[in-house]
C-alpha cells in the first residue's frame, strides 16, 4: 500500500517547506506533489531530473561505485533539495523539496527528508 500523499503531506510540515513532490527520473513524471504555490513543481521536476541524470551519468564516467543521497541546489532565498529513493521499489524516484531560506533550518530539513525517504511505500 502506498503512503506517498501522507509523506509528502509530512515533507509540508518541514520548516519553510515552499513545495515537495515525488519524481521519477526516468521520465521526469511527478508521482505526487504538495505545496508549491508560488513554484511550479510540474517544471522543477521536469528540471531537477536533467540535474539527476548529469549527476548519475558523470559518476559513471567516474566510475565512482557510490550512491547519491542527496542533492543540494542553494538560490539567492531557497534551498532545492533532491533526494533519491534508496529503496529497491523506488529505483529511478527522487523526492525533491524547495525551501525559503529565511525560515529554514537547512541541516534539519535534510535530516528529516532522510527520514521521509526511508518510510516511503510506493
Amino acid at each position: 500500500m502506498s503512503n506517498i500523499d501522507t509523506v509528502l503531506k509530512e515533507a509540508m510540515q518541514i520548516d519553510g517547506a515552499i513545495g515537495v513532490a515525488l519524481v521519477d527520473h526516468t521520465s521526469g513524471m511527478t508521482l505526487g506533489q504538495a505545496g508549491g504555490n508560488t513554484l511550479n513543481l510540474e517544471v522543477a521536476a521536469a528540471g531537477n531530473t536533467e540535474v539527476v541524470r548529469a549527476k548519475l551519468r558523470t559518476m559513471e564516467t567516474l566510475r565512482l561505485r557510490e550512491a547519491i543521497e542527496d542533492i543540494l541546489i542553494t538560490l539567492d532565498t531557497q534551498y532545492h533539495l533532491i533526494r533519491l529513493i534508496t529503496d529497491k521499489s523506488g529505483t529511478g524516484l527522487f523526492l525533491y523539496l524547495a525551501l525559503d531560506k529565511q525560515r529554514s533550518n537547512l541541516a534539519m530539513a535534510r535530516h528529516k527528508l532522510a527520514n521521509l525517504e526511508r518510510t516511503i511505500e510506493i
